[in-house]
């Protein structure tokens, strides 16, 4: 049983990861609805040892080939996808909550007011189009007048931000990282001395900007450092 459930779980997991990364986060009905029977096929040859292991091995790549199936047709007939995952519906526009969507939808207006707060509004007054995805999740256009200012609004000049690139990472040198960024040990021995830190394995993260911000913390310490450094390496990603 032990060895029959190691081999069910590890084919799951396959399966899942080449389904695609929605199918850990927000899942169409199609794949909600695959993912529930891949569920239950994988318990009954891990609980019976009576049922032969294929029988929930075989069922399962079957159903993995539905998917890629299905998803195919879905790219190639917009017919087939809205069959399959439905439309965005508008379920608040400028006039107002749409009450015949909702009713389509079988929301009710205590549903769509905690999917309202969800995205972190609070007064519908301030809401001029909220459209419900076909995965479940809602998106809310606030009215111009609500939303806040921008840098652009006031028309301040900014470099653009990158990702932060990890350059020590659990004590250990990210070497690609570091040559990507431009820098060299010296940079990164100015760093720990920034920190207060005496060698890279007592690090436990250290990242960098293209804008030469870093952030600095050592594995002991109970507090992280972020400073400014200057470097000519932040136009290189």
């Amino acid at each position: 049983m032990l060895l029959r459930s190691i081999i069910i779980y590890f084919c799951v997991l396959v399966v899942i990861r080449l389904m695609g990364k929605r199918q850990i986060g927000e899942m169409q009905p199609f794949e909600f609805v695959i993912t529930l029977i891949i569920a239950d096929l994988a318990c009954i040859p891990m609980a019976e040892l009576s049922v032969p292991l294929a029988h929930g091995i075989v069922p399962i790549l079957t159903l993995l080939i539905v998917h890629f199936f299905i998803c195919f047709l879905a790219r190639k007939s917009m017919i087939a996808r809205y069959i399959l995952t439905g439309r965005p519906a508008i379920v608040i526009s400028p006039k107002g909550i749409d009450f015949k969507e909702l009713k389509a939808l079988n929301m009710t207006l205590d549903d769509l007011m905690e999917l309202v707060r969800g995205c972190d509004v609070f007064n519908l007054a301030d809401v001029a189009y909220a459209i419900l995805e076909t995965n479940g999740n809602l998106c809310v256009i606030k009215k111009a007048q609500t939303e806040p200012i921008t840098r652009e609004d006031l028309k301040i000049k900014v470099s653009q931000n990158t990702l932060p690139m990890n350059i020590i990472m659990d004590g250990k040198l990210m070497k690609e990282n570091i040559a990507l960024a431009g820098i060299n040990e010296k940079f990164i021995g100015k760093c720990l001395d920034k920190a207060k830190l005496k060698r890279v394995k007592d690090v436990l993260i250290l990242t960098l900007d293209n804008n030469g911000e870093v952030f600095i913390q050592g594995k002991n310490a109970q507090e992280y450092y972020s400073f400014q450094m200057n470097f000519d390496g932040g136009d290189k990603w």
